[in-house]
């Protein structure tokens, strides 16, 4: 029998880790002269430390900001518009259901089904091949997120899909550690460390990291997604910074390895390309955004449907979009609560921005659980 069983809800391993935290942010603040700032970079890791109310049992000079880890609310309008306008024009749009109410500059996705337009909710990339090959004509998967979903819309391509005419890819994907980059380079930022996400670093691997610390002197702690998880993740970064060391650690060694999934990175290498891209309110981030290659341009919706997304009226810029400031809450310069439409005129069912949007979005975690 194993004498340390794997548990993720002890209430104990939990109380020394705060005690082992609140040790760590004492020796930090005085070594920084000031709170320590550090910032995660997943959705999921908000979800679990609102819905375990974890941030209101850190250290009071701990501030531990969300970053650009949400794929919907990193989406930009005009891809949003993009998928619109395709769907307007006749084609069947697939994408997920956490796409459907994130707005465009105009319209979302289920305002486009309730004009008339054919968009269906996916679970699994999967189900395109499904829907398509029983599908007389065209269809369009709308494909949106971070590395974990690029790889299974690579698979999808490098599988056997239906034949070129039938199913067709509009990319939204987006490479994380790119946006990482762009809030690390900003001289106005105050974040000390960053505290990786799990799930992504199972494809990637811990090492991918290794070239952003030795560029930027931040370290970086990947971290899984259970309560103890998080304080354990949470820890060791902040020891670092009391330490004035910056190196990659790996705190979800059950999940992830320094080389990731070679055979997943290399399957989303082959399909994809980064490139330049607008991450919604955030920036112009260079390889940010993940464009099919040009041997894959036979499936690309964006360059077989062009005449169609030219063609399309501009769209109108919707009430309040000026006033929703996701964007700098997801650069870690602002909470959900700053924002003056926040739980008054956005929220989940009027949803002004895409922060209110996903299950992911700081702002409607925020409104759901508390911070």
């Amino acid at each position: 029998m194993n004498p340390n069983p794997l548990q993720f809800r002890d209430p104990e391993r939990g109380a020394a880790l705060l005690r082992r935290l609140e040790r760590a942010v004492d020796r930090a603040v005085a070594r920084l002269g000031g709170p320590v700032s550090v910032m995660h970079v997943c959705g999921s890791h908000e979800q679990a430390i609102a819905r375990y109310g974890l941030r209101a049992r850190l250290p009071a000079g701990l501030d531990l900001r969300m970053g650009p880890g949400c794929p919907v609310c990193v989406t930009d309008a005009p891809e949003i518009d993009a998928a619109v306008a395709l769907a307007r024009s006749g084609l069947p749009v697939l994408t997920y259901g956490d796409m459907l109410r994130v707005p465009g500059t105009e319209m979302s996705l289920e305002d486009a089904r309730a004009a008339g337009a054919r968009v269906e909710v996916l679970y699994a990339a999967t189900q395109a091949v499904e829907i398509a090959r029983g599908t007389p004509g065209p269809v369009v998967f709308f494909a949106t997120g971070f590395e974990t979903t690029a790889v299974t819309t690579a698979a999808l391509l490098l599988a056997e899909p239906p034949p070129p005419e039938n199913l067709f890819v509009l990319s939204a994907h987006k490479w994380v550690p790119a946006a990482m980059e762009i809030v690390a380079s900003d001289r106005r930022s105050r974040i000390a460390g960053y505290l990786a996400a799990g799930h992504a670093a199972t494809i990637t691997g811990f090492g991918l990291f290794e070239p952003f610390v030795a560029r930027h002197g931040k370290p970086v702690v990947v971290a899984g997604f259970e309560p103890l998880d998080i304080l354990a993740g949470l820890a060791l970064l902040v020891e670092q910074i009391a330490d004035g060391v910056a190196r990659v650690e790996n705190a979800f060694p059950r999940c992830v390895s320094h080389e990731g999934n070679q055979r997943a990175l290399a399957a989303l290498h082959r399909v994809f390309d980064t490139d330049v891209g607008e991450w919604r309110g955030i920036a112009r981030v260079p390889d940010g955004n993940l464009r099919l290659r040009a041997a894959f341009a036979h499936r690309d919706a964006a360059v077989r449907f062009a005449d169609r997304l030219a063609a399309a009226p501009a769209p109108t810029a919707r009430a309040n979009a000026d006033d929703c400031i996701c964007g700098a809450i997801m650069s870690g310069r602002a909470d959900p609560a700053d924002c003056p439409l926040f739980g008054r005129a956005c929220r989940p069912d009027t949803p002004v921005g895409a922060c209110m949007v996903s299950t992911e979005g700081a702002c409607r975690i925020w409104l759901e659980h508390g911070p």
